[in-house]
């Protein structure tokens, strides 16, 4: 009863929360909450003993055992991959069900059922940006090509509705409890939806506020403010000759259609969604092995979004992060090979200005024709009202996201998305062909069926070959296609085709004796095809990519300690400009104190220090007032890279976009960062800090938070964490590196991994966030591969037996 108290307050927060959040018709009964029985009394356990030995588990046709460590790791042992994914279904619903179906839920545009009308908003997007139509697509293409995956899959969604069937009242997730729903059977169909949410998350597009700055400030500002490719760039894959000629056709003679009633900000990619990750040769380690690294970037959630696993048959074994609702590892190792995966921005979502015929939308303008559309009712269930009626229209390009209905302000506009997710594809046999992998040609030919969300694969194998490979089904465009909102009716502005395979990005066993990605370009400006994105990175890439060019003998010590890596070189490269333009005139006595800390800073972004806060103080108020300035005439418009606009301020200081046309004098760059000083000295006053209390963590504030926000209590917040944007530990308020992975391929396999949470989704157990400690300081469990033979470190054991 250990945790009874802390559980009484934590719930009566809760309840309050949930007051705050739902109409109270939607609280659940609160004898049912507090139910000694079935309430949330019965969360109160941790799952340091397992209450069943064996247990039987239908469909099974041979015992399969799993081993817990210390840390509630599961370690599978299957006679076959049925069986194996059977099982790892069962243990995955085991400690995170409500996870699971809450994220599907939620890229399902379900949340209302849930939480009542709040979410509808959030809910008509998700349903119109169709990734339940791509789900439903995907499985329709999997059950015609691959049924021997599709019986994998069902044989995983049976092991989590075994799990949901034998569920005690008692021991239901506490958010089901809190919410007063209950969990629905697994199926094929929902871990294609998670698949489909993953893209969506990391899939970004900026073509609506691109298209309103280029209205606004014309070509000249566009190309000065986002060049497609500065100077300085360090790309994934840079190559003096590709050996192949196809490349970009030519754009043609066309007029973008009329498009100054975008005036709402539509929602994007978050900013700052990355990863990290690097594979090293034998010439460059201590040991002669190869040395794999990779930490995804993406929000800090608890329940975590990835959970730890090993599952083996006699004919591999493989272990390292997988993500809850689909099959396989995602991110990890086996006996021959490991890979790592970041996210690589390209633009493969569009949008198209439709004209439809008359006000029914049943035929819309395509090279002179009226061609039929399609309509798609979603019904959308509210708890505690009735349900909401949703009609899509989709043309061949995709569904009309955004009408006169939904997100513009009823202005008789619409736009369709087209997005290569939509494409029939087959990411899950990836990941289940990556476990088996032995060499580098099955990593080719386990990647060569993804699609979307396009990703840099990182490869290192025990026979000493290390790989970088971009993935993803790429469309052939015309320089500067898909930049900004098309004409739907021109088919000029339709896509050319797909870039063949045997044109994608590749790099193995460089001279220089490593690869590394980093969400920055994808190819050196010599490739043959149009690559573009909103959001690339310039600064995490060149840190890591100068750090492995300088390092010899390196060790797995010297990779953790790169991943954890606190120098911002942003600031390097724009702090001492900012304090040579600095006026003589700030230079006071209560000035002094604040500069003399960035003076002195070594730009180690380390928790402690006042001189990370202060520094992104000053940029953030220098962008502010810069942009500011500018007339947006009240519509969302882009602002430029941290990279670009650093180099601007002093390269061009007395360029047009530096001057304020509200006023009489011809502002120069000097002027904004006077008056970015200026307002962080105000926003310290304000905040009541003096230099040696002030500090980069609680400034920062770094919390992982809880899937529903919230519930607070079930939050970790303020924690002591460095690092920050565009740096290599990319650790902002609240997302970062939620994986962290590092491993030597030699023999034995040394492996090492740690992540921001724990195993369990229960908030009761001592496994919720017990990692959370050692991820915020830098430290990493060991990860080995185990048998079945191993005793050591075995929290307990489960035998599962066949029905």
């Amino acid at each position: 009863m250990k945790y009874v108290g802390f559980f009484f307050s934590l719930t009566l927060t809760l309840l309050v929360a949930v007051g705050l959040s739902i109409n109270l018709a939607g609280l659940p009964p609160l004898v049912g909450v507090f139910d000694p029985f079935r309430g949330v009394w019965q969360n109160t356990y941790s799952e340091d003993r397992n209450p069943q030995e064996s247990l039987e588990l239908e469909g099974l046709t041979a015992p399969v055992e799993v081993s817990y460590d210390a840390h509630l790791v599961p370690h599978l042992f299957a006679e076959n991959e049925t069986d194996l994914f059977r099982a790892q279904g069962y243990v995955t619903a085991a400690h995170r069900l409500w996870q699971m179906e809450f994220q599907v839920r939620a890229a399902e545009g379900r949340l209302s059922e849930v939480v009542g009308e709040m979410a509808l908003p959030y809910d008509r997007e998700m349903r119109r940006k169709g990734l339940a139509f791509g789900a439903e697509t995907k499985l329709a293409f999997l059950e015609r090509t691959d049924p021997e995956l599709i019986a994998l899959m069902q044989a995983y969604a049976e092991g989590v509705n075994a799990y949901i069937t034998q569920l005690d009242p008692g021991k239901l997730p506490i958010e089901y409890k809190l919410l007063d729903y209950r969990p629905e059977p697994w199926s094929p169909y929902k871990s294609l939806v998670f698949l489909m949410n993953m893209a969506e998350t990391l899939s970004g597009d900026s073509d609506f506020a691109y298209t309103n700055f280029r209205n606004l400030f014309g070509e000249s500002w566009m190309q000065n403010l986002f060049p497609e490719y500065p100077e300085g760039v360090v790309p994934v894959v840079s190559k003096e000759r590709w050996g192949f000629r196809a490349g970009s056709p030519r754009p043609p003679r066309l007029s973008y259609p009329d498009s100054d009633l975008i005036s709402k900000a539509l929602p994007g990619k978050e900013p700052g969604y990355g990863s990290n990750n690097w594979a090293v040769s034998g010439s460059k380690t201590a040991s002669g092995n190869p040395i794999l690294a990779n930490d995804p970037h993406l929000a800090l959630n608890l329940p975590s979004l990835w959970y730890a696993i090993q599952l083996s048959t006699p004919e591999f074994s493989v272990k390292g992060g997988s993500l809850p609702g689909a099959l396989g590892v995602v991110i990890g190792f086996n006996e021959h090979m490991a890979w790592g995966l970041t996210n690589a921005d390209r633009d493969v979502k569009d949008w198209y200005k439709i004209t439809f015929k008359g006000s029914s939308r049943k035929e819309y303008l395509y090279n002179g024709q009226w061609i039929q559309s399609t309509t798609r009712l979603e019904t959308i269930g509210i708890k505690g009202q009735s349900d909401y009626i949703d009609t899509v229209i989709y043309t061949h390009y995709g569904p009309v996201v955004y009408d006169k209905n939904f997100m513009t302000e009823k202005k008789p506009v619409d736009f369709a998305l087209k997005w290569t997710a939509f494409e029939p594809s087959n990411e899950q046999r990836t990941f289940i062909q990556l476990n088996k992998g032995r060499n580098h040609a099955d990593f080719l030919e386990a990647i060569s069926s993804y699609v979307a969300p396009a990703q840099n694969f990182a490869f290192a194998a025990a026979d000493g070959d290390i790989a970088m490979a971009v993935q993803g089904k790429f469309p052939i465009k015309w320089r500067g296609q898909g930049k900004y909102l098309m004409d739907g009716s021109n088919p000029d502005f339709e896509w050319k085709g797909w870039i063949p395979d045997a044109h994608q990005l590749r790099e193995m066993n460089p001279e220089r004796g490593f690869v590394q990605s980093a969400n920055q370009h994808s190819a050196s400006d010599n490739y043959p095809y149009y690559v573009f994105a909103d959001a690339y990175e310039y600064h995490r890439n060149r840190r890591i990519d100068q750090r492995l060019s300088e390092m010899e003998d390196i060790t797995v010590e010297h990779m953790m300690e790169l991943q954890v890596d606190n120098f911002d070189m942003h600031a390097s490269e724009t702090l001492p400009f900012l304090l040579e333009s600095l006026d003589s005139s700030h230079y006071t006595a209560p000035n002094l104190k604040w500069i003399e800390k960035l003076q002195a800073w070594e730009y180690q972004a380390n928790p402690d220090l006042a001189a990370p806060a202060l520094f992104t103080s000053w940029w953030r108020h220098l962008e502010s007032e810069l942009y500011g300035s500018w007339d947006s005439k009240g519509l969302p418009i882009v602002y430029p890279a941290k990279y670009v606009l650093s180099s601007l301020l002093q390269t061009a200081p007395a360029a047009p976009w530096f001057d304020n046309p509200a006023t009489e004098e011809q502002e120069t760059a000097t002027h904004w960062v006077n008056a970015g000083f200026e307002a962080m000295i105000q926003e310290m006053e304000a905040r009541e800090v003096l230099p040696d209390s002030l500090n980069w963590a609680t400034y920062k504030g770094t919390v992982i938070a809880h899937l529903i926000p919230n519930f607070r209590s079930f939050s970790k917040k303020d924690l002591p964490v460095g690092g920050g944007r565009n740096i290599v530990n990319a650790t902002s308020d609240d997302w970062g590196p939620g994986w962290r992975m590092v491993v030597e391929m030699g023999e034995p396999i040394q492996a090492y991994g740690v992540y921001p949470g724990g195993q369990s989704g229960n908030p009761g157990s001592r496994f919720y966030a017990n990692l959370v400690g050692k991820w915020a300081s830098g430290e990493y469990l060991r990860i080995d591969l185990r048998t079945a033979s191993d005793r050591e470190g075995i929290l307990f054991k489960t035998t599962f037996k066949p029905d």
